[in-house]
């Protein structure tokens, strides 16, 4: 019992660890470089479009998705690693 307790309290610590870093870089992509540092960002152009403007409308969606790739293949590893089942 104690031990089921310990395996969940780490599953869980582990898992809101991963929520806080993958929210994090969202929040560094989204409004980091969308509105803090648009300016320096504004001076390199893709596609004709401003960077910082690409991050503000687009960019913060793109590392989003790609955010909830990465939390699902590293909850899919602490599955596995604390025997979980779905």
């Amino acid at each position: 019992m104690a031990d089921e307790r310990l395996s969940r309290k780490g599953y869980w610590r582990t898992n809101l660890k991963y929520l806080a870093i993958l929210l994090s870089v969202w929040f560094f992509t989204s409004y980091g470089l969308g509105i803090l540092l648009v300016e320096p960002l504004n001076q390199v152009k893709i596609g004709g479009f401003p960077l910082g403007f690409w991050f503000a409308q687009q960019g913060s969606i793109y590392v989003f998705v790609i955010l909830i790739f990465i939390y699902v293949w590293l909850m899919n590893r602490l599955d596995k690693k604390y025997q979980q089942e779905e």
